[in-house]
């Protein structure tokens, strides 16, 4: 009996060894064909500070400036909790902590008093303020409160004091947070490097004039392209649902009934033909009929995290087309108020010409008297006419400019065409906000475009990793639980009840060329990603000082216009009283007309640009996306583990 179980234990010990190489080679093997990840190139470092007017980089930061930043979006991950392991990429974002991801996966919160738990599960507490390097690992920066995972070490670029905090010898430099400045004349941009930031005022306080706002407002709420982002925002956020319950088991009831005839050469139907029916003592029917029902279930266990990291790579696309119709949103804020101080350039240009031709018109009789007096020539008579009929040319062609400015604003209105409503009379006194910048790390604060590219950076991040655990074996557990009979009138009899459980894993091994392509593909698209927001940021940089720039000088150049404007009209009084006393000759009084005509289209112009400048350079800043906008669907992002 001793020997029966030596043999028996032998035997069992050699079965689990065997197993346990098995289940070896299908975990290992199949990761030593993974292809190595290419690496992003770093991009230029967004100063700390920056004087916009001069274009010069400075290391001081305002005194002024807050301590923190809020995040611009609310966290995707619950606000409680601990991370679900050392080697996890599930990310918990404390309340008032910003998250952190190295290069090996360490994550770390770095705020007040809140706790760090790095890779290996130790933890610890930083100063208020301060970030923490682990295991000596490049920080991985997350802005706005969404943690930046790149696979393999991919790196984007690190804007000292973005939303996150950006380490810098240790410790982390804090940029400033913008506050709503003061109201000034005529557009002047005032204190550009303060840390007030004029993108962060609602379009009710920028833009002071009711009916633009009143314009912009109808607009946000009729707009269609706006309507078509929204149902792309709504198209992601199904997404996100469809890949919250990929992960979750599958549970099915079914029914169903049929029959099989089985031939009696073979061994099934021979067997069956000596069979006999438990409740009778019959044999079974041929052909034998069968009736079911019952519940099935199948689940793949998501061992890899693939699936919850294509979750969250979902997650991060539903924000960032809601970034993307944020930014929508700021571009048509700012082509309705351009178009609308377009039309009032357009009136004024249009009153410049009725006065140049009343101007005209009375030189035009002073030439005609002359000529009946015999001190005149037909030629001047003819020279004024001739430029009182160009002059009304350019009002039918001013004309026709106003009709397809109102139409550009009736059709981001979304109405059909109608005269639009504007305060033209004090064109040359609107009062706008001032134009305060602060610094460049509000930018990725407030920008839309900068925060979809982000999202869509760290969407990039995840779909790597969801393709490099295709490499890996999958785990799936099936199981079936209901009654089974071959007549309904037994079915639900205890000795009807039939039960199912499978387990498999499965992994690739040879022919892995699609997986491998696949994950190189994800890597390149990376890659994409990283570049992109790249070149989001430094476009988005040069927007804020070419803007800033040209509206600073566009209004000392109206300064010195309007100083002019005040001698071309003193010249004009003069050349047309000695016109009318015969001491000067004709074409003086034109060409003083004509150069006051000029120059007033020249100074309104200008005052258009201006005002252009200052639009641009608020939409430059994040500005307009705080006003009354319709309701969206609301996306439950708390993840479920």
């Amino acid at each position: 009996m001793k020997t029966f179980i030596n043999v028996l234990n032998a035997k069992r010990a050699k079965r689990l060894l065997t197993s346990a190489i098995a289940c070896g080679i299908t975990i290992v093997l199949p990761a030593c064909q993974i292809p190595a990840l290419r690496h992003a190139e770093a991009g230029p470092e967004l100063p700390t500070n920056f004087d916009w007017v001069t274009g010069g980089a400075t290391t001081t930061i305002p005194s002024n400036a807050p301590a923190t930043i809020p995040p611009s979006v609310p966290a995707i991950m619950p606000t409680s909790g601990t991370a679900s392991g050392a080697n996890s990429s599930t990310t918990v974002v404390p309340a008032g902590g910003t998250t952190i991801v190295t290069a090996d996966g360490t994550t770390i919160y770095a705020g007040s008093g809140t706790k760090i738990i790095t890779g290996n599960g130790t933890t610890g507490t930083p100063n208020a303020g301060a970030a923490v390097r682990a295991n000596s690992s490049p920080i991985r920066n997350s802005i706005s409160g969404a943690t930046l995972v790149l696979a393999g070490g991919a790196t984007p670029p690190i804007p000292p004091g973005g939303a996150a905090e950006a380490v810098v010898g240790g410790v982390a430099s804090v940029p400033a947070s913008g506050t709503p400045g003061v109201p000034v004349v005529n557009g002047a941009v005032c204190a550009p490097n303060s840390p007030e930031n004029a993108g962060q005022l609602t379009v009710e306080e920028f833009y002071t004039d009711p009916l633009l706002t009143r314009l912009i407002q109808q607009a946000a709420a009729n707009n269609r392209e706006l309507k078509v982002l929204e149902q792309e925002v709504q198209i992601a956020s199904n997404e996100i649902l469809a890949r919250r319950g990929a992960y979750l088991p599958l549970v099915s009831f079914g029914a169903g009934s049929g029959f099989e005839k089985t031939s009696l050469f073979t061994r099934n139907g021979s067997v069956e033909d000596q069979l006999l029916l438990a409740p009778r003592g019959r044999t079974f029917p041929n052909p034998l009929p069968n009736t079911q029902a019952g519940i099935n279930v199948f689940w793949q266990l998501d061992i890899w995290r693939q699936l919850r990291n294509s979750r969250d790579s979902a997650i991060q696309r539903y924000l960032s087309a809601s970034e993307r119709r944020n930014y929508f949103v700021t571009r048509l804020v700012a082509d309705i108020a351009e178009n609308y101080y377009g039309l009032m350039a357009l009136d004024k240009r249009n009153e410049n010409l009725d006065q140049t031709i009343k101007l005209q018109e009375q030189s035009l009789e002073i030439a005609k008297a002359k000529k009946e007096a015999g001190r005149g020539t037909e030629l001047a008579v003819q020279r004024f006419q001739a430029e009182v009929r160009k002059n009304q040319s350019e009002k039918l062609i001013i004309k026709q400019e106003i009709i397809e400015s109102e139409n550009r604003i009736n059709f981001l209105v979304n109405r059909y065409p109608e005269p639009v409503e504007r305060a033209s009379a004090g064109f040359f006194d609107l009062t706008i906000h001032a134009l305060s910048v602060g610094v460049p790390a509000q930018l990725l604060q407030n920008r839309p475009d900068i925060r979809q590219a982000e999202r869509e950076l760290a969407a990039a991040g995840l779909d790597v990793k969801v393709a490099r655990a295709r490499f890996y074996p999958t785990l799936s557990i099936s199981a079936g639980v209901g009654y089974e009979a071959f007549n309904p009138r037994y079915l639900f009899n205890p000795e009807a009840f039939a039960a199912n459980v499978l387990g498999s894993l499965a992994a690739p091994l040879v022919n892995k060329k699609a997986i491998q392509a696949d994950y190189l593909t994800a890597n390149a698209k990376q890659l994409q990603s990283v570049y992109n927001y790249q070149r989001v940021i430094l476009n988005a940089f040069t927007e804020v000082v070419n803007r800033v720039n040209m509206a600073e000088n566009y209004r000392q150049s109206i300064d010195v216009k309007k100083q002019q404007l005040e001698s071309l009209e003193a010249s004009v009084d003069s050349a047309s009283r000695l016109f009318q006393n015969a001491r000067a000759e004709y074409i003086e009084v034109l060409f003083a007309q004509r150069d006051l005509r000029d120059a007033r289209m020249t100074l309104i112009d200008t005052k258009k640009q201006q005002l252009s400048a200052i639009v641009n350079a608020y939409q430059a800043l994040g500005g307009g996306t705080s006003l009354s906008m319709p309701t969206q669907t609301q996306v439950p992002l708390k993840s479920h583990h």
